[in-house]
């Protein structure tokens, strides 16, 4: 089955500024590929994980502290959705308005949105991230790439976002990733809807941790209230179950289905302005949380013994 990984204003206290200020000097695709010869070792290379495949960066220092099958390229699932809201974010400011579609409520996953109705992007994206929600995912980019082919039909409006997509992870130099669609469903039993490494999707999120922080915020909580421009309420809880024992967390995004098996990625702040992106591909629906609370323990640790 795939992920139901399925505004009120939420006040989120400036401890992002931290990390932010100490990252402007990087360029895009430097966060998660440091040389060789700047990592002699990894921290902590003897974690035993289910996952396919692992890795783990220390954004402030630029090191790599775990790394399994890291540059190996699988279904990323639902964890799609973080360049779909970064892409969203480039293309309309946070107060521009999202009509939800019809079309867009036919896709996998029901979250409760209605035809019709309306929502600032802003608040339809943080839900989206919150619950994983496949429908409102389609219905901003239905709604933004329309914008510029009002005539095309729906399945052009969705490729000229998908392509955008595309264009902004060939920008950020992630060689491994490709996107097929904007949700990250399976395009058919044996085809993921998008495809990167883990080392690109850490680089993908220490990005948007230096770049669009906002589109994280929601992230962080474990659930949520959201309402509409309708005042339609909808409440939505958080599909990464680890969330409250994630000391610092900053941000994270989950992903599941039949080819991908169990996704996560997230970024943390164990100590004042020192953030780590774990992330974790090809677990199972459990195993992921398991997978990475192993690895932010051992992040912990190589910090604390530092």
């Amino acid at each position: 089955m795939p992920d139901s990984d399925k505004n009120f204003p939420m006040i989120l206290l400036g401890a992002s500024v931290f990390f932010v200020v100490a990252f402007l000097s990087l360029k895009p695709g430097e966060l998660a590929r440091p040389k060789p010869a700047e990592v002699p070792a990894l921290a902590f290379p003897k974690v035993t994980i289910e996952a396919k495949a692992a890795y783990v960066y220390d954004l402030r220092e630029g090191k790599e502290l775990y790394a399994k099958n890291a540059d190996t390229r699988l279904p990323l699932a639902s964890v799609t959705k973080l360049m779909s809201a970064l892409v969203a974010s480039e293309l309309a400011p946070d107060f521009d308005v999202v009509k939800v579609n019809a079309d867009a409520l036919r896709t996998y996953g029901d979250s409760g949105l209605a035809p019709g109705e309306k929502w600032t992007l802003k608040s339809l994206l943080d839900f989206s991230l919150l619950t994983s929600s496949n429908d409102g995912i389609r219905a901003v980019a239905l709604s933004l790439a329309a914008l510029s082919q009002s005539s095309a039909s729906e399945s052009e409006i969705i490729q000229s976002f998908v392509s955008a997509m595309n264009a902004k992870a060939s920008e950020l130099n992630l060689k491994n990733t490709y996107f097929w669609n904007e949700t990250g469903l399976d395009e058919s039993e044996i085809k993921g809807g998008a495809y990167g490494s883990a080392k690109d999707i850490s680089a993908l999120i220490g990005y948007i941790l230096k770049h669009r922080p906002e589109l994280l915020e929601a992230t962080r909580e474990p659930a949520a209230v959201f309402v509409s421009l309708d005042n339609m309420p909808h409440p939505g809880r958080n599909t990464n179950s680890l969330i409250n024992d994630i000391p610092g967390i900053l941000g994270s995004k989950t992903g599941f289905t039949d080819i991908a098996g169990g996704n996560v990625v997230f970024a943390f702040d164990p100590e004042l302005g020192h953030p780590i992106v774990v992330a974790v591909l090809g677990s199972s629906a459990e195993g992921r949380f398991e997978d990475a609370r192993k690895l932010v323990e051992a992040a912990m640790a190589y910090i604390t013994q530092r």
